[in-house]
C-alpha cells in the first residue's frame, strides 16, 4: 500500500516523533510505499513548556519527511488535506496524542476523504489527557468521528475509546520495543561516558518531568533510610516541563543532594543508551498513565523495570519477572527498591526482560495496521 503518516516525526524531538520514524521504516521494510507529513509548526512558542521543540539529532530514517503542517492555521488544514488528496495514498495514519490537535488533524481528514475511498486509521497514544482542559471531550469526539479505525497501544485506551465510539473498528496492538537507540553498552562503557562513579549503584527516572509522573512520590521513597545507606544514586534526566523548585525543595528537606542528580535537560538520542545501560532499575512512579515509551526503551536495553499499577503500565510489566508493579505510594515504591537491591534480583529480572520483550516487534504493529486497514 501506499502509506502516508501525519504527525510529529523528525526534527521534533520526543517519543512520538521516534515512533513516527520508526514506524515508517517498518511499514517501508514490509513492502509497503511509506512517508511521513510532519508538522512546520507544531506548538505555537507560548504553549510549549520546554526548552526546544527541535531535536539537535541528524534523522536516521531514509523514509520522505514533509514539513507541511501548521497546527493553529485553518486554512492550512484545508491545503494539507488537498495535498495529501491528491497523492492517492491507499492508507492515512493520523497519531494522535491530544485534544489540541483535534481540529488539525479532524479538518486535515476531512479534505482527505472528500470524493475518495481513502481509508483513515489513527493510532492513539493517548485519548483521555493526563492533565484536562476544558473542551478536551468535544475535541476528541471532532477528530474521531472522521477516522475509519483505530489501534491503541494500551487496554486502558482501548476502554476510552469505547466510552467515544461503539462501532468503528478498534483494535489493541502493544507499543514495539525503541529500537533505534543503538546497543547495548555495559554498565562501565555507560558510567564512564556519563563521569559517573563505578563505586555507586544507580536507578533511573528518565522523561521529561511532570506532576502525573509522580517524581515527588519517588524522592520521598528515596529518603527511606532502609534505602538510602549512600551506596545507591538516583539519575533524573529529563527536561523539566513545570517548576523544579518543589523537587529541588524535597531533595534539600531529605538531604539528597549527594544522592540525586538531575540533568534538567532534554536528553539526546546519542545518550540515551549511557544512561539506560548505566541504570540497574529503571523507575517510573507515575500518578497515570496510558502506555510508556520509556518501558520499551527499558526492554531494548535488558534492564529491570519498577512501574506502578496505572494505566496500561501493569499490562506489560510482568510483577516479580521483569521488575515491580507497584501501587503510586511512597511506602510501596521504597519497599519494591529495597526488595531489588537487598535480595540481588537485577540477574533474575534481566533474564525474564529478555523473554518478555519478544512480544514486542514492530512487525506485529505492521500486521495489526494491515489487518485493521481490511477491516475499515
Amino acid at each position: 500500500m501506499k502509506i502516508i503518516i501525519i504527525g510529529p516525526a523528525h526534527p521534533y524531538r520526543g517519543g512520538i516523533s521516534l515512533f513516527s520514524n520508526r514506524l515508517a521504516e517498518a511499514l517501508s521494510v514490509s513492502g509497503h510505499d511509506a512517508s511521513i507529513v510532519t508538522f512546520k509548526m507544531q506548538y505555537p512558542g507560548f504553549l510549549f513548556p520546554g526548552k526546544t521543540q527541535f531535536s539537535e539529532d541528524k534523522s536516521l530514517t531514509k523514509v520522505s519527511i514533509l514539513r507541511l503542517i501548521n497546527s493553529i492555521n485553518p486554512i492550512n488544514w484545508i491545503k494539507v488535506g488537498k495535498k495529501i488528496r491528491a497523492e492517492q495514498p491507499d492508507l492515512v495514519i493520523f497519531k494522535y496524542w491530544m485534544p489540541f490537535m483535534a481540529p488539525c488533524f479532524g479538518t486535515i481528514s476531512k479534505y482527505i476523504k472528500k470524493g475518495t475511498n481513502i481509508k483513515i486509521i489513527s493510532i492513539v497514544h493517548n485519548l483521555i489527557p493526563h492533565e484536562t482542559r476544558i473542551g478536551d471531550s468535544v475535541l476528541t469526539k471532532f477528530f474521531l468521528k472522521r477516522i475509519d479505525g483505530f489501534i491503541t497501544m494500551s487496554r486502558s485506551v482501548l476502554s476510552d475509546l469505547e466510552k467515544f465510539d461503539t462501532v468503528k473498528p478498534k483494535t489493541y496492538s502493544p507499543h514495539p520495543l525503541y529500537d533505534n537507540f543503538g546497543e547495548v553498552k555495559t554498565r562501565k562503557e555507560a558510567l564512564k561516558a556519563l563521569n559517573f562513579d563505578d563505586e555507586f549503584n544507580y536507578m533511573l527516572f528518565f522523561g521529561i518531568v511532570r506532576k502525573y509522573k509522580g517524581l515527588d512520590i519517588l524522592l520521598k521513597a528515596f529518603a527511606d533510610k532502609k534505602l538510602n545507606k549512600g551506596s545507591l544514586k538516583l539519575i533524573v534526566a529529563g527536561e523539566f516541563y513545570e517548576d523544579d523548585s518543589e523537587y529541588d525543595e524535597l531533595i534539600t528537606k531529605h538531604g539528597l543532594e549527594e544522592n540525586v542528580i538531575l540533568t534538567k535537560s532534554f536528553i539526546s538520542d546519542d545518550q540515551v543508551v549511557n544512561y539506560f545501560c548505566a541504570a540497574d532499575i529503571i523507575v517510573q512512579p507515575y500518578r497515570m498513565a496510558t502506555q510508556s515509551g520509556v518501558t520499551q526503551i527499558a526492554y531494548h536495553f535488558d534492564k529491570p523495570m519498577l512501574v506502578t499499577n496505572v494505566g496500561g503500565l501493569g499490562e506489560i510489566i510482568p510483577h516479580n519477572k521483569v521488575g515491580y508493579v507497584v501501587e503510586p505510594n511512597e511506602k510501596s515504591v521504597a519497599d519494591a527498591i529495597i526488595d531489588f537491591y537487598e535480595n540481588k534480583r537485577e540477574q533474575e529480572f534481566i533474564e525474564g526482560v529478555k523473554e518478555e520483550k519478544k512480544k514486542y516487534s514492530w512487525q506485529k504493529m505492521v500486521e495489526t495496521i494491515n489487518t485493521l486497514s481490511k477491516d475499515v
